[in-house]
């Protein structure tokens, strides 16, 4: 091919947005060319590399909208460290089925037991089913909520959060709420309810979380919303993060 039509059909493909073509193109046609692959082959396998490429875009595009801190699967949590979790009830949460039904998932147990990494491996998982998602804090979420309010952009932030197929909240019970916090909270959750999935970690046992929203009432009424369809994962057992820190030790000399 002489230069000028690559030229244009580099600007064509690049009008076009296929990056993975104007990258592969040359090559693969020589390697079609040597295994006497026809003109179909060469365009079906270009396509192919094409979709492989946007989909892993696309992917990556969904895990950087999700401000995960950082990004962990479930292939890297140690299972064994924590034998009262219930392993398969985990994988199959991973499927993200209970997603797309819009329901719950509270995952409850001490500090430390690796509920944070079941939650990013959770919400990476639907990232690369397709799903959109969101990961935050209880204490970030309900800052950022107060502060729309008293900006009257809060309406705004509510329609962006609500639109999430999974909305993760971690660290629920960590920190009480002021009364205006918890009502924030409330209204949200409310405003998910039966229209996207919501993934809740928390330190604290259902009866203990009064002291987190100071309210009876709202943390029944709240509880009564987020237990209607859910999934409870128990995560009871020693520090997972204690456990990991002691295995990177190495042995002290005796």
């Amino acid at each position: 091919m002489t230069e000028a039509p690559k030229i244009l059909l580099a600007h064509h493909l690049k009008t076009l947005k296929l990056p993975t073509f104007l990258r592969e193109y040359d090559k693969l046609a020589r390697q079609c060319a040597t295994e006497g692959q026809d003109h179909v082959q060469f365009l079906s396998r270009l396509v192919e590399l094409e979709l492989i490429d946007r989909e892993r875009r696309m992917v990556e595009r969904r895990i950087k909208a999700a401000k995960f801190p950082v990004t962990k699967s479930l292939d890297s949590f140690d299972f064994k460290a924590i034998p009262k979790l219930n392993k398969m009830q985990v994988l199959e949460l991973a499927r993200c089925e209970w997603i797309e039904r819009r329901e719950n998932v509270i995952a409850l147990g001490p500090s430390g037991t690796g509920k944070t990494h079941i939650a990013l491996g959770l919400g990476l998982a639907a990232c690369q089913k397709g799903l959109s998602v969101g990961f935050t804090t209880a204490a970030t979420l309900v800052s950022e909520l107060m502060e729309a309010r008293d900006e009257r952009r809060l309406l705004r932030l509510q329609k962006q959060i609500v639109g999430h197929k999974l909305l993760i909240i971690d660290e629920l019970g960590f920190v009480p709420l002021s009364k205006t916090g918890a009502e924030l909270l409330f209204e949200l959750i409310s405003q998910r309810y039966e229209r996207g999935a919501t993934l809740i970690t928390s330190n604290l046992p259902f009866d203990e979380w009064t002291e987190t929203f100071g309210s009876e009432r709202l943390t029944g009424a709240l509880l009564d919303r987020l237990t209607h369809h859910v999934h409870i994962i128990e995560v009871n057992g020693d520090s997972y993060r204690l456990g990991q820190s002691r295995a990177r030790k190495p042995d002290p000399i005796s």
